[in-house]
């Protein structure tokens, strides 16, 4: 897990901005064993009705694009 984490964390450091630019962030909460990224989207990204676009879509397609060991991302 370890390992998956520490690659985890410079790539939710690349998407940080664009959430930022619209008054949202996201927080990794943990990844696990299985590659299942848990992360919470807050500010303006909490309530938003895109926000499961941005997660599947943006973090989601980016992180398994560049960890191929995440499996999902889930909103916690």
């Amino acid at each position: 897990m370890a390992d998956i984490k520490e690659k985890v964390i410079p790539v939710i450091e690349k998407i940080r901005p664009m959430l930022q630019a619209d008054g949202g962030d996201i927080e990794l909460i943990d990844v696990g064993d299985d590659g299942v990224v848990k992360v919470k989207l807050v500010g303006a990204c909490a309530g938003c009705a895109m926000s499961q676009y941005t997660l599947k879509l943006g973090v989601e397609r980016l992180l398994k694009h560049e960890i191929p060991e995440v499996t999902t991302v889930e909103s916690v």
